[in-house]
């Protein structure tokens, strides 16, 4: 299925979108491709939903002072119903098209959304890291799939999550890590997007924060997208 395909292809049934992830999961790559000493422009990604109409930002960030380089946004109305595990298919039409008005490219982005911690290894993060042809991080906020200690209470710290198998019939496999991005506050859900590895994932994350609970990125992206509201109609963002 090529890119132009997958873009013109989101009207489906719940049961045909995850017959999509099954064939997609296989293109998602784990290989790390991103050097944090060759990146220059960092990505945050968020979409907000209210009244069934659906509002995307890119917020591209200079990565060594983690100041706006530019910002694109797009609305169109919501194409897929709210189904856990298939936020994909709800919002990876608007994030493309907000995509496609940047005039600079980002090396990497961090979405808020999940990444391989999905039952079938492709969330938001992974479908769009293909669609996009880059590397991403998701970066959920809440717990979709997996189990895991409890992190240390001092930001830096992590647990590893790993795949209970409920969901997914795959248990003991590694799918992210539980962050403590800013001490004594909740972590965050860091999984591989797409094109990188865990610990690069992990290190990207906590070298965007200032002082948050979210990356810098994402902070601005779901600002930008006018996150704040919309998620109190929609619900919090744990689908993948």
């Amino acid at each position: 299925m090529s890119r132009s395909e997958l873009l013109n292809n989101w009207s489906v049934t719940p049961g045909e979108a995850r017959a999509i992830q099954e064939r997609l999961r296989r293109r998602v790559s784990r290989r790390n491709a991103v050097r944090r000493e060759r990146v220059r422009l960092v990505a945050g990604i968020d979409v907000s939903v209210r009244n069934n109409v659906s509002r995307a930002a890119v917020v591209v960030l200079d990565f060594a002072t983690m100041t706006p380089v530019e910002t694109a946004l797009a609305v169109m109305p919501t194409p897929f119903p709210y189904v856990p595990g298939l936020l994909s298919f709800r919002e990876c039409p608007v994030v493309c098209a907000a995509y496609e008005k940047l005039t600079v490219r980002p090396d990497v982005a961090l979405v808020d959304g999940q990444g391989i911690a999905h039952p079938r290894r492709i969330g938001l993060a992974s479908h769009l890291g293909l669609l996009l042809n880059l590397p991403t991080v998701g970066c959920g906020k809440t717990r979709f799939i997996g189990v895991h200690d409890e992190p240390w209470h001092e930001a830096g710290c992590y647990a590893e999550l790993i795949d209970d198998g409920r969901l997914s019939g795959l248990p003991g496999e590694l799918i992210g890590g539980v962050l403590r991005t800013r001490t004594g506050v909740k972590p965050l859900y860091v999984s591989i997007g797409h094109r990188i590895d865990l610990p690069t994932a992990l290190d990207l994350v906590l070298a965007c924060g200032r002082g948050y609970r979210l990356p810098e990125p994402i902070r601005l992206a779901h600002h930008a997208a006018g996150g704040g509201a919309a998620r109190q109609i929609a619900g919090p963002k744990r689908g993948g």
